[in-house]
């Protein structure tokens, strides 16, 4: 069957509990609840800190095999140390989430909007030293790598070549919407309005969508991938579409209404799980 993966960057958001989390879901314990919701989830907590071998082994523990978790390198090793002199930490990272076996998905390597085109060397080098018995995936946020011409082909040729997918930041959604709370101008503020490029997506393709406050301005943003992603199933793809609020209020439900959507054009299209507890969609 043809396999679309959605989710949330993370599955621990106390707010969901009640709407989709069943009432005195206990902290320590939403990962279980999250994985009927969705099959696949962004793991934001990698990005900020290596986790620990207990805490990775909770994780396999409720999480089924069918999961996947598209984890984000941590920090140290794209904004700290900007790629240079990081073999150490990157093997150490595969090494701690291992235990989760396929459940991994593409590893994100998401660079800073400071990291542009006069850093194209290192990064060359970087992606080429890849292991290549795992997925990786690549964020560019520097408007340079959209602009150069020369430095976007170069990169694109070398993920190509390793089979490395390009995460597109669709950022659209939060940009044309109103601001309605504290978290939508942060948002605005940290999130770059980069161009929307999917001509070197890679077997595993990430969008990831940055909506706005209101369900229905987010929900209109995702529905605008559903003809890309419907193609990239039908190359035999697997997709990846994640789903960003300011402040993540409805968004399982706008996944799974998201994927209900490409259900209607794909007959062949795995279904997600049925979510325990609350069926609140948003």
């Amino acid at each position: 069957m043809s396999v679309l993966r959605v989710g949330c960057p993370m599955w621990a958001h106390r707010p969901w509990v009640g709407p989709f989390y069943p009432s005195g879901t206990k902290p320590g314990t939403e990962l279980a609840l999250y994985t009927t919701w969705c099959n696949a989830v962004e793991g934001n907590t990698t990005f900020y800190a290596e986790p620990s071998v207990a805490t990775v082994e909770k994780w396999a523990e409720q999480s089924p095999d069918t999961f996947r978790f598209a984890f984000k390198l941590p920090r140290l090793i794209t904004h700290d140390k900007r790629l240079h002199d990081v073999a150490t930490e990157v093997r150490s990272f595969l090494d701690v989430i291992e235990p989760l076996g396929d459940r991994v998905g593409p590893v994100q390597v998401q660079l800073p909007p400071s990291f542009g085109p006069d850093d194209v060397e290192i990064l060359l080098g970087f992606l080429r030293r890849l292991p290549a018995d795992r997925s990786w995936a690549l964020e560019l946020r520097h408007l340079g790598f959209f602009e150069n011409t020369a430095a976007r082909e170069r990169v694109d040729r070398v993920c190509t070549d390793r089979g490395i997918a390009r995460v597109v930041l669709d950022t659209r959604p939060l940009h044309a919407g109103p601001v309605d709370s504290d978290a939508a101008i942060e948002e605005k503020r940290t999130k770059p309005a980069v161009p929307v490029l999917t001509d070197v997506a890679g077997p595993h393709p990430i969008v990831r969508v940055i909506g706005e406050d209101r369900p229905d301005g987010t929900m209109a943003g995702l529905l605008a991938w559903v003809p890309q992603v419907v193609e990239w199933l039908a190359d035999g793809r697997t997709p990846y579409v994640f789903v960003h609020q300011p402040e993540n209020l409805h968004s399982p439900g706008l996944a799974r209404a998201f994927h209900a959507a490409v259900a209607d054009e794909v007959d062949d299209l795995e279904p997600l799980p049925e979510p325990a507890g609350q069926t609140s969609m948003f």
